[in-house]
């Protein structure tokens, strides 16, 4: 199954302040996303309904939308990214849904 991966500008930004080693493995990394290949690991907890792709030393956290829609919402090294999307991240998204429960329960939509 193909999925469209649409990538937040923080991504992009990152992606863009790395080497060109990091930045081609991160670009092959969103690549294989499109086809659910790579090593994705869903998160739990608060990070529910929110899953990650590990790409070498950075994590890219990313969720499932409507449409077959892929939405990478952020990226940061691994020692950091967990603390940070928490506290920073998903309370944003949160707001800008509306709701406390931003994702479809933990669930890829079923389309």
């Amino acid at each position: 199954m193909s999925y469209r991966v649409r990538v937040e500008m923080q991504i992009k930004e990152f992606v863009m302040s790395l080497g060109m080693e990091h930045r081609r493995a991160l670009k092959r990394g969103l690549k294989q996303l499109e086809s659910e290949q790579g090593d994705i690991k869903a998160l739990g907890d608060d990070l529910e309904g929110f899953y990650r792709l590990r790409v070498g030393p950075f994590r890219i956290i990313f969720r499932y939308r409507e449409g077959k829609v892929i939405e990478c919402v952020y990226m940061n090294r691994r020692a950091l990214v967990y603390e940070v999307f928490e506290r920073e991240v998903i309370g944003q998204l949160k707001e800008a849904s509306g709701t406390k429960k931003t994702t479809t329960g933990g669930r890829r939509p079923s389309d």
